[in-house]
């Protein structure tokens, strides 16, 4: 296993997280279950408030909500001075229900309904992320029947492609998302922004991508950002006052996987930007930074209950879980692959090759080719790193109810999200009167 946060062996050879016994969280709690290391949690939000502190005389974390987004969780982050970003009108309502200011929220999304513009304005939304030229024009018509305004980042994109996977690179020209400042579409919209009466122009924001092992594409991101804003002043006089760095900060999923530390990650990618903004005689602005799987990521661990294991002699083994892709969908989208192995027996070396599957009626393969410790019917994988990108992913695929969420800390353990039940599954289906012998 890989040491991440407060995960530790305890001397009975079960796997604890947050001082708690996996084995009883799963006999509590049923399986699968995500459990969610609070201690590790807060230790990853407070490294990017000090860094971010310390690299930018003024500076404001948001946390990326897309990646894991639950009552408890957006309290947790705020509580560590972080803001928090929403990516559509439910991950809006649920900040606002954990209480979360509306002026620390940030709303993204290449498409936003009216019905979400609206929802954002109604509750005094602190920015709001614009992707296309053709949303301006939708905001301002918005603002205009409410007899509100609006206060606008850019969403810009640099010509930069960083090493990751292809699903997850957003920031080079061909992409759903932002304004291409290569095209010249970016530096229209400032101009179209400024023209507008009902939007306030605050700044430009950016993301390149997820997942990336490295500082140094983030850092040319900062310094084309830098260029961009001075190509502003130039062509219209305004001098804007937020840079929004995006998040993409990698994590370990493997234990060969070797990311820069936050503060590394922080301090070089702060002072490209600050570098080349002094070079340009610009002054410091507001800088942020949006980080998600390197806030939630590594602090979540995902337990199964094995059920089946099936030997085809010279060809394979499966071990076959609880869960599946319903739970985590990343393997079969991403391919995205997982340290994994046996919690009741953690210190147990691994001997076999398995494959490990999940229950659905696909092939569903969540982990292909791994050593495990002679894995046997009853026995606790545990999955590491499942924090970001697993629940928020999650589905009800084949009628199976969510899993539960609980959170570790100091030997005790809280349901943060209940398991879902068959009603919850049904609650929505409705029968037609002629369907219903009614």
């Amino acid at each position: 296993m890989m040491e991440l946060g407060t995960q530790r062996i305890a001397d009975n050879g079960h796997l604890t997280i947050g001082g708690c016994d996996t084995v009883d969280l799963a006999a509590r709690f049923g399986t699968p279950l995500y459990v969610l290391d609070e201690a590790h949690l807060r230790s990853n939000c407070r490294a990017y408030r000090v860094a971010l502190a310390a690299g930018a005389p003024r500076s404001q974390p948001m946390y990326a909500g897309k990646a894991l987004l639950t009552t408890a969780v957006a309290r947790i982050v705020v509580s560590e001075g972080f803001g928090v970003d929403v990516a559509s009108g439910g991950e809006l309502v649920t900040a606002l229900r954990a209480g979360v200011a509306p002026e620390q929220l940030l709303l993204h999304g290449n498409y936003k309904s009216r019905e979400e513009m609206r929802l954002a304005l109604e509750c005094g939304i602190g920015r709001v992320v614009v992707d296309s030229l053709p949303e301006l024009p939708e905001w301002q018509a918005v603002a205009e029947e409410m007899g509100a305004r609006v206060p606008v980042l850019l969403r810009v994109n640099p010509n930069v492609k960083p090493k990751t996977h292809t699903k997850i690179q957003v920031g080079q020209i061909d992409s759903k998302f932002g304004l291409s400042i290569q095209s010249g579409d970016a530096l229209r919209a400032a101009r179209d922004a400024l023209a507008l009466d009902r939007l306030d122009l605050l700044g430009i924001h950016n993301h390149i991508g997820s997942q990336v092992l490295g500082w140094q594409a983030f850092g040319e991101a900062a310094r084309q950002l830098a260029d961009f804003l001075a190509a502003v002043r130039d062509d219209t006089g305004a001098v804007l006052d937020q840079v929004n760095l995006g998040g993409g900060l990698g994590i370990r999923y493997l234990p060969d996987h070797e990311p820069p530390s936050i503060e590394e990650f922080v301090t070089n990618v702060v002072g490209a930007l600050r570098e080349r903004l002094a070079a340009l005689r610009l002054p410091e602005p507001l800088v942020l930074m949006e980080p998600g799987r390197s806030i939630v990521g590594d602090a979540g661990t995902t337990l199964y209950r094995v059920g089946v294991v099936k030997e085809i002699p010279g060809v394979r083994t499966y071990v076959s879980v609880d869960g599946g892709l319903y739970d985590n969908p990343r393997p079969a989208l991403y391919g995205a692959e997982y340290n994994v192995f046996v919690a009741n027996r953690a210190a147990a070396p691994a001997d076999t090759v398995v494959t490990v599957a999940g229950k659905h009626c696909e092939t569903d393969t969540l982990f292909s080719d791994v050593k495990l410790a002679s894995p046997r019917a009853g026995d606790l994988l545990a999955v590491q790193s499942t924090g970001a990108y697993n629940y928020a992913m999650a589905s009800n695929y084949n009628r199976l109810p969510r899993p539960a969420m609980v959170l570790a800390n100091g030997g005790r353990a809280e349901v943060i999200v209940r398991r879902e039940t068959y009603d919850d599954l049904l609650r929505c289906d409705l029968l037609p009167l002629r369907l219903s012998g009614g």
